[in-house]
């Protein structure tokens, strides 16, 4: 590698909306971001199936299926 091109890498704090701290390595410091992997709906499976314009419900109706 050639001299005085490269970023220096360092190890620096990614801090989340919801308070969380995550130590790892990069060439920025210090980073915030809005959303992590612990408060993400996909990762703690508060995900919501979204209805698109009554679909979910005309499916259903279609096949006979009771979200009961």
């Amino acid at each position: 590698m050639k001299d005085g091109i490269h970023p220096k890498y360092t190890q620096t704090q990614v801090r989340c909306a919801c308070g969380a701290v995550i130590e790892t390595g990069s060439t920025k410091e210090n980073m915030r971001v809005d959303i992590c992997s612990k408060c993400h709906p996909f990762y703690t499976g508060k995900q919501k199936l979204v209805d698109t314009g009554g679909r979910v419900d005309r499916f259903n109706k279609r096949f006979g299926i009771s979200d009961k």
